[in-house]
């Protein structure tokens, strides 16, 4: 806005405090990646019809499935001008020959150089690993040219590993970064709310995490995108978020009802996350959250859609964090 100086008629321009909240919730999501398994990228006809070009796409592996999916749906990504990011589940790996057989197709053929590293959602490993440390120290990422790796972060625990070894995974990937070329960071599972992300993020910063974060956040979550997202994972950790988080279905149950206008039931849009978490983050320079990664749960299009729309500044602030302006289809 335009303040006068002095009774001259001299005007300075000052900062709007909105537009600078803007800005931080603008740069949060600046680069924001996305995700598709194998068989939703075959629904897909045209990437380039649903996502921008260059965007970072990862690619799922799920328990049981071929990684050869993993890596053709890779392939395509590639070929339409995607930056795409394997996922890699340590206990789904039946050997590290295996795992640098894939590797050296990767890297080799197709030019990947990030992927994601996880401890994957079975109870029993399949083949040599049973945690992404042990998967990392092989050192084969370094050895086929990986030069950027996501790890597991776990705000809320994890139905798979105790608190303690939740910590001490946190310590065990900050000492391997002290001693690797790559680039680690940290990447969560989605999360319907800020604050325990927030509290998770303060407490491994004070043990002594120096990597930085990346967030997930649900699309525009629905029951029904959910359920899809659970039956497209089987037995694996969604259904276990599910089945630990009955509140979140029901308070997003009620959204979707007539009953949703009398008793503020939030929305689907992740709207009150993103403007808690992109508050928080500016508010606290020493805060290690640095980007977001958007879980389309099923449905893709209308994510990224929306995302965009967050990303070119297109919303206005509400009571329920913001509303983007344009309409989505």
């Amino acid at each position: 806005m335009l303040v006068p100086e002095e009774p001259t008629g001299i005007f300075l321009v000052m900062q709007d405090a909105p537009k600078t909240r803007k800005q931080a919730l603008m740069d949060l999501v600046r680069d924001a990646s996305l995700e598709v398994t194998p068989a939703g990228a075959a629904k897909v006809t045209e990437f380039g019809e649903v996502v921008r070009n260059g965007c970072t796409i990862y690619v799922t592996f799920l328990p049981g499935s071929d990684f050869m999916e993993t890596i053709r749906t890779v392939r395509r990504l590639k070929t339409e001008g995607y930056n795409a990011v394997p996922h890699f589940a340590a206990r789904s790996i039946p050997s590290a020959k295996y795992l640098e057989k894939n590797l050296a197709v990767l890297q080799g053929e197709l030019g990947v150089t990030e992927g994601l590293l996880i401890g994957g959602g079975i109870d029993s490993p399949l083949g040599d690993f049973a945690a992404s440390i042990e998967v990392l120290r092989t050192g084969l990422f370094e050895k086929y040219g990986f030069t950027k790796l996501g790890l597991a972060g776990h705000p809320e625990g994890s139905p798979d590993i105790s608190e303690l070894d939740c910590d001490l995974a946190v310590k065990q990937k900050n000492d391997y970064a002290k001693n690797t070329d790559m680039t680690l960071y940290l990447a969560t599972q989605f999360v319907f709310e800020a604050s325990p992300v927030l509290v998770w993020e303060k407490k491994i910063r004070e043990e002594g995490n120096r990597l930085e974060i990346c967030v997930g956040i649900p699309g525009l979550a629905t029951i029904k995108t959910l359920l899809n997202y659970a039956r497209q994972c089987g037995v694996g950790p969604s259904v276990r978020f599910l089945t630990r988080r009955p509140i979140d279905m029901v308070r997003l149950s009620l959204q979707q009802s007539f009953l949703g206008r009398y008793f503020s039931a939030p929305s689907a849009e992740p709207s009150q996350l993103l403007y808690d978490l992109a508050t928080a983050v500016e508010g606290d320079p020493g805060c290690l959250i640095r980007r977001c990664h958007i879980y389309p749960l099923g449905g893709l299009k209308k994510s990224a859609k929306w995302i965009y729309e967050v990303q070119d500044g297109n919303f206005e602030f509400s009571g329920r964090g913001f509303d983007v302006i344009s309409k989505l289809p």
